[in-house]
């Protein structure tokens, strides 16, 4: 090819480049958050500090080392993490597959081929023989120029479903890190109340034991033996379910870190190995919407959608196709390049549609539809967001006060059964009396390893609404004293807003 026709190649590709400058279709901008958006003013407790960093390894809180590890165990093993790693790997090429668009495909070719004319035709070649060797070398190049974004948009869009896969692993990992330590608490509340149940049957089995003493020296009745009985015949009854949900429970926690049931985890927990938080932070409104991964991914829904429509809009308009090509083509199977053999080639298309019944258009609305489905899904994430956050804190501010009760109650029952046994042996009260305050007791002390179960488990859900810190990486732990300006609103420890 000659200097000049180089030229004239290059120059219209720079041409095309320069139309490439626009991009048709809405420029996506992030809904704003309401001024009225936040908690509810009631919904503070005592012991969150509004405005503090959460911590990405927000687990560490509960200062177990057996919880720690075992989180990590399973962020390492999960499948679940796994297949969302995979989906982000995939979203990525699919994006840089769709940014090769934006330049010109090369492909280059080499045919050789041994051909033979019938002698009733006349020959192509000078020599006039009917058989010949032709091989043809080129280089051909396609560039469609991005007249009007429909590219762009569509790697906006790509760039979109990346951001929301890359959301959606930040939300497996916080739903896992949770449930990891959802059942550990669990774990921990089952064990005692295991425990806690046996010792009540072994306080009852000791009393019938007694009482059938008493009824032998005629102290007793079938009755108040009977009565006996059926209480200690209700607290084995509680056993059995208990030791199910327990089992059930370990096997979940198999599964968490990526295991089968025949592989146990050998870990236990207990409430004394695991500790509250002095405080516990609460994000401002709008880092809310900015860290929870559930809203980021209908943020990135939504922003997929409005590229969408760009690539909808963008496909009612002209395209421009520019295809050139240059070669030789020789005789022989040896390729030859000199003026008498070279060839080239150059051409343009422009490409508009005239008519299709109005599909074009269409497709444009439903994009905008489905835009708008979008927004309103984000809308409804957002909401839900707050709602989520609020309904924790509420359950925050309820668990001191269940707990503070709980443990009264407890101390309440211990000192009623404690009267209720001296009395019942200075003959003041009746064995049924007895068997009642029993009965309290144990309710009692069951009520108080719940409420206590609920504690942690509330504050894990805390973290869990606000969406895991997975933004502040391996920030250390927010600390127990909060910052200056900040205003000290009690101990979580200690009870005052719990």
């Amino acid at each position: 090819m000659n200097p000049s026709r180089r030229r004239l190649l290059a120059g219209s590709i720079a041409a095309a480049l320069m139309l490439d400058a626009c991009a048709v279709g809405p420029n996506y901008h992030r809904p704003s958050l309401s001024p009225f958006a936040g908690y509810g003013l009631d919904a503070k407790t005592g012991a969150v500090v509004e405005g503090t960093e959460v911590s990405g390894e927000w687990w560490r809180v509960f200062q177990s080392d057996a919880l720690d590890a075992l989180v990590a165990e399973a962020l390492k093993n999960n499948s679940t993490i796994a297949a969302a790693k995979a989906a982000l790997k995939a979203a990525r090429e699919q994006e840089k597959a769709q940014r090769a668009a934006f330049f010109p495909t090369v492909t280059a070719s080499v045919q050789p081929s041994r051909q033979q004319f019938a002698q009733t035709l006349s020959s192509p070649l000078q020599s006039g023989g009917e058989l010949y060797s032709l091989t043809t070398t080129q280089v051909s190049i396609a560039y469609a120029p991005d007249l009007f974004g429909a590219n762009r948009r569509a790697v906006e869009a790509l760039v979109a479903a990346k951001d929301q896969q890359r959301f959606e692993l930040e939300a497996a990992r916080l739903t896992l890190a949770t449930n990891v330590v959802q059942a550990a608490v669990q774990d921990a509340l089952l064990r005692a109340e295991i425990e806690t149940t046996r010792a009540i049957v072994a306080d009852q089995e000791a009393t019938l034991t007694s009482f059938q003493r008493q009824y032998a020296l005629g102290q007793a009745s079938k009755a108040d033996i009977a009565a006996q009985e059926a209480l200690l015949a209700q607290a084995r009854a509680a056993l059995p379910p208990l030791q199910k949900q327990f089992e059930i429970n370990r096997d979940f926690l198999a599964a968490l870190v990526g295991r089968t049931p025949g592989e146990p985890v050998d870990v236990k927990f207990a409430f004394s190995d695991l500790k509250l938080p002095d405080r516990v932070p609460l994000s401002l409104p709008a880092d809310l919407v900015a860290h929870r991964p559930d809203v980021r991914m209908a943020d990135a829904a939504l922003h997929a959608a409005s590229a969408e429509v760009g690539v909808a809009a963008a496909a009612r308009w002209p395209s421009l196709e520019i295809d050139a090509g240059a070669g030789s083509a020789a005789l022989g199977l040896t390729p030859k390049f000199n003026s008498a053999s070279n060839f080239w080639s150059i051409a343009g298309t422009l490409t508009q549609t005239v008519f299709d019944a109005g599909a074009l258009r269409h497709k444009e609305k439903a994009a905008k539809a489905l835009y708008d489905q979008a927004a309103a899904q984000y809308q409804g994430t957002v909401v839900g967001a707050f709602q989520n956050t609020a309904d924790t804190l509420h359950a925050l501010a309820a668990d001191a006060d269940a707990l503070t009760l709980a443990q009264a109650a407890e101390a309440a029952s211990a000192t009623s059964l404690k009267i209720a046994r001296r009395q019942l042996d200075l003959g003041d009260v009746s064995r049924l009396a007895v068997l009642n305050a029993e009965q309290t007791d144990a309710q009692a002390k069951i009520a108080v390893l719940q409420a206590e179960a609920n504690r942690y488990a509330d504050v894990a859900a805390l973290f869990q609404a606000l969406g895991g810190g997975w933004w502040a990486g391996d920030a250390p732990v927010a600390s127990a004293k909060p910052p200056a300006m900040r205003k000290d609103r009690g101990d979580l420890r200690g009870g005052d807003g719990w």
